[in-house]
């Protein structure tokens, strides 16, 4: 049985006494991050907000098996955000519809949550217009014809899917969300502890016939934006739920089936929240690292392409940088990318990794 199936259903309950020293914890450390971010000057948190809601975004939509592009993502995001960086890239309607969903929940925390709200995300979404081979019901609750709505795993036919769960028919969900929706504005629970009640809650009612998971992610971002009182983003916690994929899926199955006591969900969740923001000092150290790096190079008399190429850099660059990357990235020739590393070598912005020829690497000279 399914707990939505249960009489006392949505009856949610946990043991606030297992909780609260966990709960106590991550209280202190999410407060303790906000506080360090917050000392750190406006620029630099722009950069750590940038570099954490363009991780969220990659990771909310890989949990999915949806893979974006990292560039079009950190683009979409910077013009939202009206941020100036030099050499941003165009992005699809698809990673803009994402992006726009996910910064109106968390940039927009305090307005209210409503049906039309929640149309308008599912609408962003799927932006990108869905070919007739695979047409959803879009910016509506889920369709009663698609009825049972589960969620399996294996190959089709031959009787080897496994269902690992099955949603309230189409025809409750505008009952079931309304009561979500009353909840979700008017109950006093804590904040963090209603994040994680809100993703559970909204995943076993199911009320779209697709997307429910990226939303149910922006729902608790949502709320731990609320509990931040920040529009700002330091920490993400789809990033560590892509890490903790496997048992993410696992502990959600086992709750969804059990009785309405999740207090192992919410030990679970608050856990999930405690290594986001542990990840984030990670974060914060590279924001400094680049801060510092551009305090001194924009002393020197740097071009738009090294500028732009450093920032790749400076931001994780995966493996080894050559002329023919550096001539690519900057929409140059390879002798231009060429005589831009050897300006940088020469004034010690960038050292040339062992190796010649066609193997010669470049790194930064930090």
């Amino acid at each position: 049985m399914y707990i939505h199936e249960l009489p006392e259903w949505p009856g949610f309950s946990w043991d606030k006494a297992v909780l609260a020293d966990l709960l106590a914890q991550v209280q202190y450390k999410q407060g303790r991050l906000l506080g360090k971010m917050e000392s750190l000057g406006f620029k630099i948190q722009e950069e750590a907000n940038l570099g954490v809601r363009t991780r969220d975004v990659l990771k909310t939509s890989e949990i999915e098996g949806d893979l974006l592009d990292p560039e079009q993502v950190r683009s979409s995001l910077a013009r939202r955000l009206q941020m100036r960086i030099p050499g941003l890239r165009g992005s699809s309607q698809k990673v803009d519809g994402i992006v726009e969903m996910t910064l109106d929940a968390t940039k927009n925390y305090a307005k209210k949550l409503t049906r039309e709200r929640l149309f308008s995300w599912h609408t962003a979404l799927f932006a990108e217009s869905i070919d007739g081979a695979f047409a959803i019901t879009v910016g509506n609750w889920r369709k009663a014809e698609l009825d049972p709505m589960q969620v399996v795993s294996g190959p089709l036919g031959g009787g080897r899917q496994r269902i690992h769960f099955e949603a309230p028919p189409a025809k409750a969900v505008p009952s079931e969300m309304r009561k979500f929706l009353l909840w979700f504005e008017k109950s006093n629970e804590n904040l963090i502890l209603k994040s994680g009640v809100a993703h559970l809650w909204f995943l076993t009612i199911h009320p779209f016939e697709d997307g429910n998971g990226r939303i149910a992610r922006a729902l608790a971002d949502m709320l731990l934006a609320r509990s931040d009182k920040n529009s700002q983003r330091f920490y993400s916690m789809s990033a560590q739920i892509s890490a903790e994929r496997k048992y993410y899926y696992e502990i959600l199955e086992k709750t969804q089936k059990n009785s309405l006591d999740i207090t192992k969900w919410l030990i679970w969740y608050m856990g999930c929240l405690e290594r986001a923001i542990d990840a984030a000092e990670a974060l914060q150290e590279s924001v400094l690292r680049k801060a510092r790096f551009w305090e001194k190079a924009n002393m020197l008399n740097l071009n738009e392409r090294q500028k732009k190429v450093l920032n790749r850099m400076l931001d994780g660059f995966e493996g080894n940088l050559t002329s023919s990357k550096w001539a690519k990235i900057a929409k140059c020739s390879q002798d231009t990318a060429h005589r831009d590393i050897l300006e940088l070598i020469a004034i010690r912005v960038l050292k040339k990794e062992q190796g010649g020829g066609r193997s010669t690497s470049y790194n930064l000279n930090l």
